[in-house]
């Protein structure tokens, strides 16, 4: 349950506000996939009231991880980067791109964001996660409590179920690890995930209604399926916000408390990831430039930023400090366990580290394969699996 901050959110922000040095007249160049025109529009304005001038792209002009991490690669003029994930973050940290090199930074709050952190580099903003929902009215299960152990028994529920219609972006890809989680295999040559894994991702797409939405909350509120996928970060407030608007006949109602809607309970858990923030290495840039954009992050990651930050954007912030003044107990959506973190048995590597490697290859075997038809009355042929040439699908 969220407390009630406006005055106190008032004056802390203004803290924060004074309490910073005047940037005088750099301008920061941020690249960032957390680049919403709101998110851009507010992050300008609370910048320079803050003494920072700034220059960030919204997502007209770049959008996604991926397109955010090419363009400062390509452009070497980037001073910071925040959003991504652990994968890129673990690409960034370790110099996969060539123009990009993440410069060694530790924040006053860097010991307030847990594990959510590239020690020395790179350190959490907010966290986000993937979660499994389903209606438990009439349009649902009629009071059917749904209980799997893995993501991918959504296979066998009985019920119907929406899926991504693409292939590409980042709430897919998170979709698609938590359903892979329980089928790594070092061994395998199918990127790392054992063949019966790629067989029930097929089996999720091909049971699965595509409903020409961006994302899975829409068709559940609408009732068009009774279990969906969506991400943590606004889940609240779109499901209020679908209340509010009176289109919906039937909409999902209760948010902390839901009143016809719940997560499945999925014993391995779920797929987290956290938005970082970094500081690159500007070729040019002076070293006291470089340190009005260490201020920037100071600023920007510390709990009075970030409140405010979430409670503009619903989002969960990484910084204790904020989700103490935020919260009186922690939402039942950041309870679930995270299963990015686990170590993947017969490796050294977290799942998280675990994608990253392997991602690639992951998305070259959707894409070679034909998997998330946007088309759901032309579905393709299901492949032959038992006559796959694994190298040629992953591109290695």
């Amino acid at each position: 349950m969220k407390k009630i901050l406006l005055v106190v959110l008032a004056a802390m922000l203004l803290m924060a506000l004074v309490s910073v040095a005047s940037a005088d007249g750099y301008t920061i160049r941020i690249y960032s996939n957390s680049n919403s025109p709101e998110r851009t529009t507010w992050l300008v304005e609370a910048a320079k009231q803050a003494g920072f001038d700034i220059s960030i792209d919204d997502n007209s002009v770049i959008s996604g991880d991926s397109k955010a991490v090419q363009a400062a690669n390509e452009n070497k003029d980037g001073d910071l980067i925040f959003g991504l994930n652990e994968v890129r973050w673990s690409q960034l940290v370790k110099g996969q791109y060539e123009n990009l090199k993440v410069l060694d930074w530790t924040p006053t709050w860097a010991d307030k964001v847990g594990d959510y952190k590239f020690d020395g580099k790179a350190y959490g903003l907010v966290i986000q996660n993937i979660l499994m929902l389903y209606r438990n009215d009439e349009f649902g299960t009629n009071g059917q409590e749904l209980h799997f152990d893995h993501w991918a028994d959504i296979v066998d529920c009985g019920y119907t179920w929406y899926r991504q219609g693409k292939v590409g972006g980042t709430t897919n890809m998170n979709i698609n690890n938590a359903m892979l989680y329980a089928f790594t295999d070092p061994e395998s040559p199918a990127g790392g995930i054992s063949v019966e894994g790629w067989k029930k991702l097929w089996a999720y797409c091909a049971g699965g209604v595509f409903t020409n939405d961006n994302y899975g909350l829409d068709p559940l509120i609408r009732g068009d399926v009774q279990v969906s996928t969506f991400y943590s970060s606004s889940l609240y407030g779109n499901i209020d916000k679908a209340v509010f608007a009176g289109t919906y006949e039937h909409p999902l109602i209760g948010t902390d408390e839901p009143e016809n809607w719940n997560l499945v309970d999925i014993a391995d858990g779920t797929y987290y990831i956290a938005e970082y923030i970094g500081v690159l290495d500007r070729e040019g840039r002076t070293e006291e430039e470089t340190e009005i954009v260490k201020a920037f992050c100071e600023w920007f990651g510390s709990a009075e930023t970030q409140i405010a930050w979430s409670e503009e954007f619903d989002s969960y912030p990484c910084n204790e400090d904020a989700v103490a003044e935020l919260y009186d107990e922690v939402p039942p959506i950041y309870t679930l366990k995270n299963c990015s973190l686990t170590t993947v048995p017969g490796t050294d590597m977290t799942y998280a580290e675990y994608v990253g490697v392997h991602n690639g290859e992951w998305t070259n075997i959707m894409t070679n394969l034909g998997f998330y038809w946007a088309d759901n009355t032309n579905p393709p042929a299901e492949p032959d699996w038992d006559n796959i040439d694994w190298a040629v699908m992953t591109g290695n």
